[in-house]
């Protein structure tokens, strides 16, 4: 077993345990930045490591209730089949230099995203309540199978968006939903989506399976450890300690 990918898995764990996020906007630069992984294949690591670590939560939620499964099939709907098609077309043409070049740019950019996104966590809601008046309740299903096409061609090409940017979406179309079936429901649809884009990116070749091994025997005691910790931490120092996290990784991935 490797000891830095179990120390690493450990410390995303930690992190992913005290806020919510940043599981595969911090792992997918880890490996990128100090397991010196190509794009492609920390991408499809990374997918494998965040279906795996979720799936636990997932069944936790749904036995709790927090589940909304009529939002998950929505989103499914548009997720899957964008998977699939990204999937396929990288088959098709190979993974280029193109395509390496339009993984390493998608994955900055979701990672810029990711930073905005869990800075301004407070504003979302208050955004949804105004957006309410825009967006007719006959509309949200069709919205939902939109955002779930978005995020299918997202993460199948950065592994990141399944977590705080499918929340965030969801949050603004329904802003009055609980926090715990939003984060339920993104949890729900998040382990399907990443686990179809990761089986596409394994059919590429683009799985180091030994490394994620050695990453999920620190990251599930670390996942814990940290919800432990949540309680005694400020929750606005951690989410500047994130935000700046992306924002550097982000930048780092672009140039």
């Amino acid at each position: 077993m490797d000891g830095i990918a179990i120390a690493s898995g450990l410390g995303v764990g930690l992190i992913v345990g005290i806020t919510g996020v940043g599981g595969g906007s911090l792992m997918t630069p880890l490996l990128l930045s100090v397991f010196k992984l190509n794009p492609a294949v920390a991408i499809g690591t990374d997918l494998w490591f965040a279906s795996l670590t979720k799936m636990s939560g997932s069944v936790a939620h749904a036995r709790h209730g927090h589940v909304n499964w009529a939002i998950v099939r929505r989103m499914l709907m548009g997720s899957i089949p964008a998977s699939i098609a990204t999937i396929a077309l990288m088959h098709l043409t190979g993974v280029t230099k193109g395509w390496a070049s339009a993984l390493t740019f998608s994955l900055g950019i979701a990672l810029l995203l990711t930073a905005v996104v869990v800075a301004f966590k407070q504003s979302w809601q208050p955004l949804g309540l105004k957006l309410e008046r825009w967006i007719p309740e006959a509309r949200k299903p069709t919205l939902m199978v939109a955002l779930g096409l978005l995020l299918g061609v997202l993460v199948s090409l950065s592994s990141i968006g399944a977590g705080a940017i499918g929340a965030t979406l969801i949050l603004l179309i329904y802003p009055r939903m609980k926090a715990r079936d939003i984060v339920g429901t993104d949890i729900a649809h998040a382990v399907p989506l990443t686990l179809v884009a990761g089986i596409g990116h394994a059919s590429l070749g683009n799985v180091n399976w030994e490394l994620l091994v050695s990453l999920l025997i620190g990251s599930l005691p670390g996942i814990w450890l940290g919800a432990q910790l949540t309680r005694r931490l400020p929750d606005g120092v951690v989410r500047s300690l994130l935000c700046v996290s992306l924002l550097m990784a982000g930048w780092k991935v672009i140039h």
